[in-house]
């Protein structure tokens, strides 16, 4: 087999105190519930071992030998009697001090190896030093030392299943080694193991008895148990025979010193190996871990992209209401937009908006009256709005000429045959090219000179993508509409002044140009503008919350599907917590493999909102998404935030597993 370990493989060596037993249990009794009858498999069983010492615990299949080994391991709790570790009441000790005596006293070598099949022969030798928070240069050094010591230098990175049941027991040999393997147990270690590979395995466990590990072997072999110091018999959950194949020797115990990280590596290792065996543990079963963020990633793609939908329309329309003019009050007659009698409320006049524009507050006053009519330029004919305005329409509106200019007072004064067009117009009526500039084009019956372009308005309201053409509201009084009325009036309220205030004054003085009767109403683009953004907030409240109910259906899923997992894993639990893991160490294995799903998800489901988005956009014209950082962050933090708490259970549930029972799980 391999060399011998000689004196000089030793990490540390200290003389072990005569005549003081390393464990003692006085009346150990092991009960266990059998439907409504309690059964005693261990009854009263009073036992001295002392460091060093290399006991065999012989018995046949149900005698109790390995529940007995399974409280010596602390792996298990007697239901009454006491057991002392090195003078420590074991009784007394919570989970985590139970994880502690296994991490910093003892070794187990299973019958089956008990190896993370995920792990590589180096990966699981380190896991024990893992939990006891070494330094990880250090562990990797001595668990790399170990295999190669045992023979295994060449099978560093093979994982258990290209290793023979030998070379897998020897792996977990140098797994109990790790921290050091004060107190060595073995259950039925060579039951799996061919002759040879047998013989191997026991003359490895006398020279590690040489060094001075205390060995205490379970099997009901007797040729196994002959090559111990001392043997005990068991029968029935009874002692029946304890005799000495040699007599007891002082020997000097095996003692581990390892660099220990400081607290923060320790914590940042055991988070690295949770976040290792999570993405392991999410490669190893891909079908089950993208049906588990399937629920997430439709919540997270649902709520990103129809918030950014909401968000694009919100702002389409504030450009929108801003093109009609920021800070503008417009009056139209009668008593609301739902007044049908407004048709025939015709007091507004021209003087009303002669007298706005002498007021403090008005920056800008326009008369305004409207039409339809067809353009037609040479062979060329285009339904088009007409609006008659003022020479301020469009500074009170914010609108840039890109050729050409505006009329001025004179052209009002004369009913001149003028007009200014946009761009809709421009491609409409002069489809065919050429500067527009000059030409003249025939509204119904009326001829009209183009003098300016402007820019396209927003589209907000209705016609806003129709061919637009302006001309001097005096002309369309009397040239187009025949009549004497206006149809509204625009003010632009100067920046210095309360829009509020102006809506009161302007109430006031039209109320008074009207004989006292208030017959108009106004309508401030501000409350337009905040009317919407409430109405955009309140949709997205809802939006919000049918996003709230998807993610929660979605962190139900992932919830079962974690606590599925965890009843698939919880032999390699039960491994785990016999080499070492805390509650919390296991805890935080299945908190952070809830959390990465969920994260996963989160992202997978911001990358389909954007997928989304840009097939929306191909599809439906003008639709606009505006996705925000904010929102993404948050869509994200939510699904991390939503692994914790649906984690929460499942890693519980894990943390509080038995060990011994996890163990027998197949």
């Amino acid at each position: 087999m391999n060399r011998p370990l000689s004196n000089s493989d030793r990490l540390g060596a200290r003389p072990v105190e005569a005549g003081t037993p390393i464990i003692s249990i006085n009346g150990l009794v092991r009960r266990f519930q059998a439907g409504p009858e309690s059964v005693a498999v261990l009854k009263g069983v009073d036992l001295e071992i002392h460091g060093g010492e290399m006991v065999a615990i012989i018995g046949q299949s149900g005698s109790g030998k390995s529940t007995l080994m399974n409280i010596l391991g602390c792996l298990d709790r007697a239901s009454e009697g006491s057991y002392r570790f090195a003078g420590q009441d074991v009784s007394k000790l919570d989970a985590d001090a139970l994880a502690a005596l296994r991490r910093e006293h003892f070794g187990f070598i299973f019958q089956r190896y008990q190896l993370l099949p995920d792990l590589d022969a180096v990966e699981n030798v380190e896991v024990p030093a893992v939990y006891a928070g070494v330094d990880a240069a250090a562990r990797r050094e001595r668990a790399i030392a170990l295999l190669t010591r045992l023979g295994l230098g060449e099978r560093l990175d093979h994982r258990p299943n290209a290793l023979s049941g030998g070379q897998q027991q020897r792996v977990s040999v140098a797994r109990a080694l790790m921290n050091g393997g004060e107190v060595i147990l073995a259950d039925e270690p060579t039951g799996a193991l061919d002759s040879q590979s047998g013989k191997e395995l026991m003359a490895l466990l006398k020279e590690l008895h040489a060094d001075g590990h205390t060995i205490i072997l379970v099997t009901h072999d007797p040729q196994i148990a002959a090559q111990a110091e001392r043997v005990i018999e068991i029968a029935d959950g009874e002692i029946i025979a304890d005799r000495h194949n040699v007599e007891p020797r002082q020997v000097e115990k095996a003692a581990t010193e390892m660099k220990v990280a400081a607290s923060w590596r320790r914590g940042l290792d055991s988070t690295g190996e949770a976040l290792r065996m999570a993405l392991r543990a999410m490669g190893a079963h891909k079908l089950r871990t993208f049906l588990t963020m399937l629920g997430i990633i439709i919540g997270i793609a649902s709520v990103v992209a129809v918030v950014a939908l909401g968000q694009g329309s919100q702002q389409t329309v504030l450009e929108n209401i801003s093109s009609i003019g920021a800070n503008t009050i417009n009056v139209y007659p009668g008593s609301g937009f739902g007044d049908m009698r407004s048709g025939r409320v015709r007091t507004l006049r021209p003087t009303d908006a002669e007298a706005l524009a002498e007021q403090d507050y008005a920056d800008s006053v326009t008369p305004q009256v409207s039409a339809n009519a067809t353009a037609l330029y040479r062979n060329t004919a285009t339904n088009a709005s007409v609006t008659g305005v003022g020479t301020e329409y469009f500074q009170v509106n914010g609108r840039s000429f890109t050729a050409g200019s505006g009329f001025g007072e004179d052209s009002v004064t004369a009913m001149a045959q003028e007009a200014v067009i946009d761009q809709n117009a421009v491609d409409s009526i002069f489809a065919n090219g050429g500067d527009p500039i000059g030409e003249v084009i025939m509204l119904g019956k009326v001829p009209v000179r183009v003098i300016g372009v402007v820019e396209t308005s927003s589209g907000f309201g209705p016609g806003g993508n129709n061919a637009n053409v302006y001309v001097p509201y005096t002309s369309a009084m009397s040239r187009i509409l025949g009549q004497s009325y206006l149809n509204s009036i625009a003010v632009r309220i100067a920046d210095d002044y309360d829009t509020a205030q102006a809506e009161v004054e302007i109430t006031e003085l039209l109320t008074r140009l009207h004989g006292g009767t208030q017959d108009f109403f106004l309508q401030n683009t501000d409350t337009i503008r905040e009317t919407i953004q409430s109405t955009s907030a309140t949709l997205s409240i809802l939006i919000s919350t049918i996003a709230v109910i998807s993610l929660v259906v979605g962190g139900i899923g992932v919830m079962n599907i974690m606590l599925v997992s965890v009843s698939e894993r919880t032999k390699e639990i039960g491994i785990r917590m016999a080499v070492g893991a805390r509650r919390s160490d296991i805890m935080r294995q299945f908190l952070i493999e809830a959390i990465l799903v969920c994260f996963a998800g989160g992202a997978a489901g911001v990358a389909l909102s954007f997928a989304l988005g840009q097939g929306l956009t191909a599809i439906v014209s003008g639709a606009r998404l505006a996705y925000s950082t904010e929102s993404i962050i948050l869509a994200i933090i939510s699904a991390s935030v939503i692994g914790v708490v649906f984690g929460f259970m499942p890693a519980r549930s894990a943390a509080r597993l038995d060990p011994v029972e996890a163990l027998a799980r197949e």
